[in-house]
């Protein structure tokens, strides 16, 4: 399988900082020109936000020339008043919603529909409960048998989950046999821990694997990692923007940049169908899909190997 580039659509959302309509509809339209056909989005984003935005950019483009997976388990509730302060989600945009957990049937179902209404589509190729590890149970027992009614209806094409914790992640896929899963943060140049379970677990039961923060929140996106860049979203720890240093002067030794590397890495695994990467702008989604492009040497994975950066499981 060759993975493809798809665009992870948080910042529609106004993820960490405001962009306007103009920005975000010119930054699908860079990943529709860039060859880019496929667009996670999801209610979180943005309190619905992102999905309206990547509807009406996608509005009036051939539907069956694009791919749109969003995500269910985060009801959006209107907050009276909430408009007058900002969300606290980790968005840029007024609190008129609060997120409510519900992986049950009818949570899954109303939240689905809601997407549908501010997609404006009347199907999605791609739906996955989201981060359910801390409601596994119920996202097991209940959530996911209404996603199966639901591909069996046609009503959505394939299922699945999305989440970082790799533990779940491999307890879902065993019980559950999703079509496919969002890996995210897992499997990056910066660490492999998905090679313990997750991996087995997706190849035993036939599973895809979309992988997302795949520059781990931030510190693989530049060429020079340092102090103040973000990790697993939040400040990154000295040791780990010492290992991503270490990282990106192995790849300059060979001709290539940290996060060039980063995204080679990302698809290099058997399993991976797409790797979802994130841009709040054009300009960053044409540097990604230039850099996605142009792979790496082939002699940087076993350099990175031999100077203990690279699990030897993972090496491409």
């Amino acid at each position: 399988m060759t993975a493809s580039l798809a665009l992870g659509c948080a910042s529609l959302g106004n993820l960490y900082h405001a962009i306007d309509d103009e920005r975000a509809a010119a930054t699908v339209d860079a990943a529709w020109d860039a060859g880019i056909r496929y667009f996670d989005t999801a209610p979180h984003y943005g309190l619905g936000l992102s999905e309206r935005r990547l509807g009406a950019a996608l509005a009036g483009r051939p539907r069956a020339d694009y791919k749109v997976s969003t995500k269910v388990g985060r009801m959006l509730e209107p907050v009276p008043g909430g408009g007058d302060r900002l969300d606290d989600g980790g968005f840029a945009v007024p609190a008129t919603h609060r997120r409510v957990w519900d992986f049950s049937r009818d949570g899954v179902r109303r939240c689905l529909d809601e997407s549908l209404d501010r997609l404006g589509l009347d199907r999605v190729d791609l739906v996955l409960l989201h981060d359910p590890e801390d409601h596994a149970d119920q996202a097991i027992g209940e959530g996911y048998p209404a996603l199966r009614e639901l591909r069996d209806q046609g009503v959505v094409g394939a299922i699945g989950t999305g989440s970082k914790d790799a533990a779940f992640l491999a307890r879902f896929v065993a019980e559950c046999g999703p079509d496919e899963i969002i890996v995210a943060g897992r499997y990056t140049l910066l660490e492999q821990r998905a090679l313990d379970a997750i991996l087995p677990a997706c190849a035993a039961a036939g599973t895809a694997v979309l992988n997302a923060g795949v520059f781990n929140s931030g510190l693989l996106a530049v060429e020079r990692p340092h102090a103040g860049l973000p990790y697993e979203y939040g400040p990154a720890p000295a040791e780990v923007v010492a290992r991503a240093a270490a990282i990106a002067d192995v790849c300059a030794a060979h001709g290539t940049t940290l996060p060039a590397a980063a995204l080679a890495f990302a698809g290099s695994h058997p399993l991976v169908r797409s790797v979802i990467v994130g841009a709040d702008s054009p300009e960053q989604v044409r540097r990604n899909a230039e850099l996605f492009g142009t792979p790496p040497p082939a002699a940087l994975w076993p350099a990175l190997v031999d100077a203990g950066l690279l699990d030897p499981r993972a090496r491409p």
